[in-house]
């Protein structure tokens, strides 16, 4: 560890805090339906887009039918994403000849890009064509993400409005979400990427000659495009199968740095939306206070012991930090720092392999998922994520004074304790459960690359990625079989909408409730002891529920490497 690292990693979260505010405030106005400076030029398409659908944007919707709308626009994109892929062969713009994806693959990935996962049992540049990869995965990262915002947005409202029976629109949602903040956000980080000399072309694949008079193919596509979603959206699907390890991903430590900053961006802008739609910004600094204070921990563990490296790289000579896995053009540090923010966010994209990351430098990214990826969490997901925690909290909160628990002025009752622990019980019930079948059966095992607590972890990591909807991998896992497409699309499933259900429903309750003005006795949810008590409750609940698995993984591993032991 150095200084150096560390000017880095505060460099980094200093600009993170001074965008919430800036983006926060534009977000405010987007979703309140205020005008913005782009509304100008963008307000006669949004109009045009409601009497394309038919959708009345003065009408607003229940929990339920807000809901159900997301749901039956999910059941869309699936259809899409299938079917592009299975008619592959037959469509255009397929230079390299790609023939149809299986029918499991194809299963796997439309669940996969629909539930903003982005899991890749697949090399993109050898397995699709130019139209899949842009009408099927990045047409649906724009609105994977997008959902996965206005849910955000419909669950502050529940705590924003008092006496109401509706949520805000679903369909003016996502259209002003799209139209408004994503695509003139991606325009220009496109046109950036270009710069830093990403491909963005329809053009075939490049043949070139080797130093050593070899043939090579070169792939190529519209990659810059679906790289800007890709992170903006903390989608995290590659165009290349080595994602943003790959140059043409990934080219520069500017690309890099800015890459790492629009994971965060949008969520971390989040919490400033909570505060202002609550009547007081403070309380959202106070939720990314919390984000903030497991960020910076699993960042210092993870950089800790990949620049310490292990006893047999040591013992071989090759010191200055763990460099297996990783590119020399991002080192230790910012190799580190990428696999923190992308499994903090559940964006899922990689520039080093984790799979070859240090016993307990591997271990964060793995609790990061496990805690329900809400340290800033995928766009949106994140925040109700989190926004389920501060419930459980403000009920033990209120346990201990023995009075009715309540944040910002909205009594936490028994229903909503009830949904939070549903959504988040889902989580150890598909990573354990679908972990347990898969470390038993004979096929399932015979997929695995390492043997003993790594082999376990692989695993173990596979299927919580999946029921995050973080998407990244332990790549030493060979996912790609029948049994491993179904399970992991089915984790993703119930991890994405089993948590949304119970969030909207916590959300039309909230609503429906009058606002209580604060009193003596009302717990402050602004300060340190706030922060501290979020904290431990995130940490305890994800402790008891996923300890027993992390301690035969990566803390047995650490343990047996650090006496000399390989796996």
């Amino acid at each position: 560890m150095t200084v150096i690292g560390w000017i880095q990693i505060l460099f980094y979260c200093a600009v993170i805090v001074a965008l919430a505010k800036p983006l926060g405030w534009y977000m405010t106005r987007v979703f309140n339906g205020e005008r913005t400076l782009l509304s100008p030029v963008l307000r006669p398409v949004e109009a045009a887009i409601y009497w394309i659908g038919g959708v009345d944007e003065r009408r607003e919707q229940h929990w339920l039918t807000y809901t159900v709308a997301m749901l039956l626009f999910h059941v869309g994109g699936f259809l899409i994403i299938y079917g592009v892929m299975r008619l592959q062969a037959v469509l255009p713009f397929n230079p390299a000849g790609q023939s149809a994806v299986a029918e499991d693959l194809s299963f796997n990935t439309a669940i996969s890009f629909l539930t903003n996962t982005n899991w890749q049992n697949y090399g993109g540049e050898s397995t699709l064509s130019y139209l899949v990869q842009m009408l099927g995965l990045t047409h649906q990262n724009f609105l994977s993400a997008a959902t996965g915002i206005v849910l955000a947005i419909a669950l502050i409202r529940g705590f924003s409005r008092a006496s109401a029976r509706t949520v805000g629109n679903f369909w003016v949602d996502i259209t002003r979400c799209t139209l408004y903040v994503l695509l003139p956000l991606c325009i220009i980080y496109t046109l950036f990427l270009v710069w830093q000399g990403i491909p963005q072309t329809l053009g075939p694949y490049v043949e070139a000659t080797t130093l050593e008079g070899a043939k090579q193919t070169i792939a190529l596509g519209p990659v810059a495009s679906q790289v800007a979603i890709k992170m903006l959206g903390t989608n995290g699907g590659g165009f290349f199968n080595a994602n943003a390890a790959h140059p043409f991903e990934n080219p520069t430590a500017l690309s890099n740095f800015i890459q790492m900053l629009s994971i965060f961006a949008l969520g971390a802008a989040l919490t400033n939306v909570f505060g202002r739609m609550v009547g007081n910004q403070r309380q959202g600094w106070a939720l990314l206070a919390v984000m903030g204070v497991l960020f910076i921990a699993g960042v210092a563990i993870t950089y800790w012991a990949e620049a310490n490296g292990t006893t047999t790289l040591n013992a071989l000579g090759l010191t200055g930090g763990n460099m297996e896995g990783k590119e020399v053009r991002f080192g230790v540090v910012a190799s580190s720092l990428f696999a923190v923010i992308t499994t903090a966010a559940s964006c899922g994209a990689v520039n080093a392999m984790h799979d070859s990351f240090t016993a307990l430098g591997g271990m964060i990214p793995l609790v990061n998922i496990e805690l329900g990826e809400i340290i800033v969490g995928g766009v949106g997901a994140g925040m109700y994520g989190m926004l389920l925690f501060v419930v459980l909290a403000i009920f033990v909160a209120g346990l201990m004074v023995g009075r009715t628990p309540e944040y910002v002025g909205k009594k936490i009752e028994a229903r909503e304790v009830k949904m939070a622990m549903l959504a988040i019980l889902i989580l150890p019930l598909m990573i354990l459960g679908w972990t347990a079948v898969a470390v038993v059966l004979p096929s399932a095992l015979a997929s695995m690359a390492n043997a003993g607590p790594h082999g376990f972890t692989e695993v173990l990591y596979a299927y919580t990625s999946a029921t995050g909807n973080n998407g990244s991998a332990f790549a030493g896992l060979t996912g790609n079989t029948f049994f491993y497409n179904l399970t992991l699309a089915s984790s993703m499933f119930v991890g994405r909408f089993f948590m949304i259900i119970p969030a909207m429903a916590i959300a039309g309750s909230l609503a429906q409730k009058k606002s209580i003005p604060p009193s003596a006795g009302t717990f402050p949810t602004t300060g340190g002891l706030f922060v501290g008590l979020v904290v431990g409750v995130i940490l305890i609940i994800g402790g008891l529920t996923f300890f027993p698995a992390l301690a035969l993984g990566p803390i047995v591993e650490h343990l047996a490497m650090a006496a000399g032991t390989v796996f």
